[in-house]
């Protein structure tokens, strides 16, 4: 054994974390909240029951969040993924964040946006 490894702290969480850095993008979910509260951010590392990312929005402990990250494997080898999570914020401080993920699923994701409908181009009602 090496020394490094005697005095290395022994890690205490109970799942494993995967260093996966993509980008995010979070919405609060609150009754008070606006449709447009939310932010952006950078994942640090995911587990399976929480995730750390950065961010420079402040969050406070306790909000709810739904949580949108670009996935980097694709389905099949060929369709782009992106990892839905919702969860609330167990501490927020120093521009980063981490949330518990109480729910989350895989969607497929858009490869480019589409283009906007122009007034013009939208069926008449």
């Amino acid at each position: 054994m090496a020394d490094n490894d005697r005095l290395a702290p022994a890690e205490r969480r109970g799942q494993k974390r995967f260093r996966i850095e993509q980008d995010l993008t979070f919405r609060i979910i609150s009754r008070k909240a606006d449709a447009r509260d939310g932010g952006a951010g950078r994942t640090v590392d995911i587990s399976s029951r929480g995730l750390l990312f950065r961010t420079g929005q402040p969050l406070q402990s306790g909000q709810r969040l739904e949580m949108s990250v670009n996935w980097p494997a694709l389905l099949s080898g060929t369709c782009p993924l992106k990892f839905v999570a919702t969860g609330r914020v167990l501490r927020a401080d120093g521009g980063f964040a981490a949330v518990t993920i109480e729910q989350y699923e895989f969607r497929t994701r858009r490869t480019r946006e589409l283009p906007g409908l122009q007034p013009s181009d939208q069926p008449a009602m």
